[in-house]
């Protein structure tokens, strides 16, 4: 198999449950609220190219573009089926947002192509060593002085939390999301040679552990 066309985990962990997607995440997670606070956080520029790694339906990709009219919104996603309802709903939404095919380790950008990359519930789709690529991906598509922001399952907060996120487990698998419930993506993030990283929240939810990182690429000329 290509490397770069490896299997993945699609939405909710079956392809035939793709068109439930969006409003499951809507119901159980506040999708709105806590993607709106991954918008903010990443305090897009006038004139900034955003990448939505892993865009999904498109839902985050669609919020971007409405709060910053003025940047350049791209998607990018390596499941067809998703990019299909994205852009049905990029249609009917009227917005400019191009979306490209390609797995998050292997995005098809050229070196520092953007000054900020958003995320949202697509690491713990990944197994370690992916996970680690795509970081590394990521640092490399982003200019000196650009930013990283993820929304993703994060470290349980009690054991509460913790029997909550079995739930996600089940369907998503263990190999690929016991590095979130374990807290590893910060010290991933900082193996990929991003400095400033820090979660900015974490918050209970129905199904575990939600938290939001950011980190950035050191400036040219700072140690």
């Amino acid at each position: 198999m290509n490397e770069n066309k490896r299997s993945y985990i699609p939405a909710l962990g079956f392809h035939w449950l793709t068109r439930l997607y969006d409003p499951v995440v809507a119901i159980l997670l506040r999708e709105n609220t806590f993607k709106q606070q991954l918008i903010e956080q990443a305090q897009v520029r006038p004139g900034d190219r955003v990448l939505d790694l892993g865009c999904g339906t498109g839902t985050l990709t669609i919020m971007l573009r409405r709060a910053y009219p003025d940047a350049t919104v791209v998607g990018l996603d390596g499941d067809p089926a998703v990019l299909a309802i994205a852009r049905e709903k990029i249609a009917a939404a009227n917005v400019a947002i191009e979306l490209r095919e390609g797995m998050a380790f292997a995005p098809p950008f050229m070196p520092g192509s953007f000054d900020r990359v958003v995320s949202s519930l697509v690491f713990h789709h990944l197994v370690t060593e992916d996970k680690r690529r795509t970081f590394a991906k990521v640092r490399e598509v982003l200019r000196p002085g650009g930013e990283l922001h993820v929304l993703d399952w994060g470290q349980a907060q009690n054991l509460l939390m913790r029997a909550a996120f079995l739930g996600v487990q089940f369907v998503d698998g263990c190999e690929t999301t016991t590095d979130n419930v374990r807290g590893r993506l910060v010290p991933f993030m900082q193996e990929a040679g991003f400095s400033d990283v820090v979660e900015t929240l974490h918050a209970m939810t129905p199904l575990g552990t939600l938290s939001l990182y950011r980190a950035t690429v050191p400036a040219v000329g700072d140690g």
